[in-house]
């Protein structure tokens, strides 16, 4: 990660120098690791021409016209696994692209080839002559997506047609409001960028952030280890710019650091859950921690119990089974139990009262629901409702007080099309008093009290964005409140819980008081040069309080590392995996009346599905807890920060 550990007074100072809105789109032009390399000159120095096609360089680009043939230009250093992000301008009738891991043969190479021609990007092997002329080439079978080895070729009979570059761009169109996703179409004659990862036996290809997931299969008999090479056939100029790259056999894991304003404790060293929540469970006055199928009791968090069967995860090649987890007294016994909201069937496990057992189970909503969800208080009576996506709608459930082990009432609020797995905020939006409803494509309006059936009012509002070659958009838990102290209630989120970006909404309402938001980016991926040098991607667990005492919330996100396995299939997969405060400060001259300083919180655990917050010493601070695949963590804070 970018200058991940810079110290906390520098990368405060960052953000006081920093005076200008970084763009909001970067427009299909993503990138997802930094570079060992990026070529900037005007010389063809540590490149070698492969045939007699004259190679030009000039100010970063470099150019070629093939003439009706084939032609490569190499680096001098060799690799097996690499990333590779470019630029690539072909004429009509040309074609271009990138081969790896191109091995020297008999009687010339061989290596594997992905290539832009007209409207169309694929993936091939590939053998040239020793003069580098293309003798063959055959498309690669598709390999899977979360994984990270492509699985043996199927018999024959069994093959899957070839599949053509992933635009996300022309999809059916859904009902009025969604969030816009984006083209990724090439775009013949012009720049369209190229990222291609190449790990192990799976090579994928994203054309300007979007891709098909797959990746393709290479065998062992293609080429294994050597330079990366430009190509270009056919007639028409080719032109090539911003190349980069970085060797992917060199990972990276970061000296543990954390905050001085915080003191981590891990309570446990294996991997059960995405989420964690906080009570006093066995009514001994200490506040316990509970993740997964553990509760894990304070105030040292040395002894635990079992609350239902619990088995350790492979965090490579499974997901967790606790995606949300809450706590609630749900039978007024004066125990509080246990409540999985996320992402199986929402289910009670009622609190034992201090015997010696696991806890007794019941489903109390049918079916499984969004992968983040909300459990707070919509109707002010005291009790919280699940907020969640089901279905293609977003929906609530509520218990009833008399008997909250039997079925939820749930009441479907938005019609289908809205849900989104990944992005859930309630809060109070228009100011009359009432919760409503925000996830990635706009905002439900809580209808007057006492309505419990029928959709609520819908107003269309992006408040996330697809890209970084994700499947979707959204992030976690999504904050509601007034960040620069206007009195109107703003958002904060992340962007994608796959790919990069946190932003801001400012709330504005207009004489007739209208309600619109002016969007603004806190920091994005590694080719924008984000306020503290910080790239995070993955930022799948997130929440709000107010960290550091000032009165105002604060936004808390962290990366979920191996988010979808161990795999390519998201960019930085193997970035640190961070938690982060961003702190907010209300500046009158800052975008927006406000700018959010990054307070690195730890560089060795990362977020589950969400972000727990709370006093679990009974200070005045708000502490955190994250659960993740690198165990269960407390972040102890020490207190009051200096003004």
């Amino acid at each position: 990660m970018k200058k991940l550990l810079l110290p906390l007074l520098l990368a405060i100072a960052c953000f006081n120098a920093y005076a200008q809105e970084l763009p909001w789109d970067v427009n299909g032009r993503g990138l997802s690791f930094v570079p060992d390399y990026t070529f900037k000159g005007s010389s063809l120095a540590g490149w070698l021409a492969i045939g007699t096609t004259r190679w030009q360089a000039a100010n970063g680009e470099l150019t070629v016209n093939p003439k009706g043939g084939n032609t490569l230009l190499t680096t001098a250093k060799s690799f097996q696994d690499v990333g590779i992000n470019l630029l690539i301008k072909a004429q009509p009738g040309a074609e271009a692209g990138v081969v790896v891991r191109l091995q020297k043969i008999a009687d010339g190479y061989k290596g594997l080839l992905v290539a832009i021609k007209d409207s169309d990007a694929a993936s091939y092997r590939i053998t040239l002559d020793a003069q580098g002329k293309e003798l063959s080439r055959e498309r690669l079978r598709p390999a899977g997506n979360i994984i990270r080895m492509a699985p043996p070729a199927p018999k024959e009979g069994n093959e899957q047609p070839p599949r053509r570059n992933g635009s996300r761009g022309n999809r059916p169109a859904g009902p009025e409001g969604l969030l816009a996703r984006p083209s990724t179409d090439i775009v013949p004659g012009d720049w369209n960028q190229m990222e291609v990862i190449i790990d192990f036996n799976i090579i994928r290809k994203f054309i300007n952030d979007g891709g098909d997931g797959t990746g393709g299969a290479t065998e062992d008999t293609d080429g294994s280890f050597g330079p990366i090479a430009l190509y270009a056939s056919g007639t028409g100029e080719v032109k090539f710019k911003d190349i980069r790259y970085k060797d992917l056999a060199v990972r990276y894991t970061p000296k543990e650091e954390s905050s001085p304003h915080f003191a981590p404790q891990r309570i446990s060293d294996m991997f059960y859950s995405f989420s964690a929540t906080i009570a006093d469970f066995n009514n001994d006055g200490k506040m316990d921690v509970a993740a997964g199928p553990y509760i894990y009791y304070g105030p040292d968090f040395t002894h635990y119990h079992e609350v239902f069967f619990g088995q350790t995860y492979n965090p490579s090649r499974e997901f967790a089974e606790v995606n949300c987890e809450y706590s609630f007294d749900f039978n007024n016994d004066g125990w509080q139990d246990i409540f999985i909201g996320a992402a199986g069937p929402p289910r009670i496990y009622l609190n034992a009262k201090g015997e010696s057992r696991r806890w007794d189970r019941y489903d109390v909503v049918k079916g499984g629901v969004s992968e983040v969800t909300v459990f707070k208080d919509l109707d002010g009576d005291g009790k919280p409702e699940l907020v969640y996506g089901q279905n293609g709608a977003m929906w609530y459930a509520r218990f009833d007080a008399a008997d909250a082990l039997k079925p939820w009432k749930t009441v479907q609020i938005s019609a289908v099309g809205y849900y989104m797995p990944h992005g859930i905020g309630v809060g109070d939006i228009n100011s009359d008093g009432r919760a409503d409803i925000i996830n990635p494509h706009g905002w439900w309006e809580q209808p007057a009290k006492g309505q419990d059936e029928g959709t609520w009012k819908f107003h269309s509002q992006a408040f996330a964005r697809y890209g970084h070659r994700s499947v979707g958009g959204g992030g976690s838990v999504m904050a509601i409140y007034d960040v620069n102290g206007d009195g109107l209630n703003d958002i904060v989120s992340s962007l994608n819980a796959h790919g990069f970006g946190i932003g801001w909404f400012e709330q504005k309402r207009d004489a007739a008081g209208k309600i619109s938001f002016v969007n603004h980016l806190i920091a994005d991926d590694y080719s924008v040069n984000n306020p503290g040098g910080l790239a995070i991607s993955e930022l799948h667990g997130s929440n709000y309080a107010d960290i550091d005492d000032d009165g105002i919330p604060d936004f808390i996100v962290g990366k979920r590392y191996w988010s979808h396995l161990d795999s390519y299939f998201d960019p930085d997969p193997y970035g640190p995996p961070v938690v982060y405060v961003y702190k907010t400060v209300r500046d009158k001259k800052a975008p927006g009346g406000a700018r959010f300083v990054p307070e690195l919180v730890h560089n060795r655990s990362g977020a589950g599905s969400d972000i727990t917050v709370g006093d679990i010493d009974k200070n005045g601070t708000i502490d955190i807890v994250t659960s993740t695949d690198r165990g269960t963590f407390i972040f102890w804070n020490k207190g009051k920060r200096k003004k």
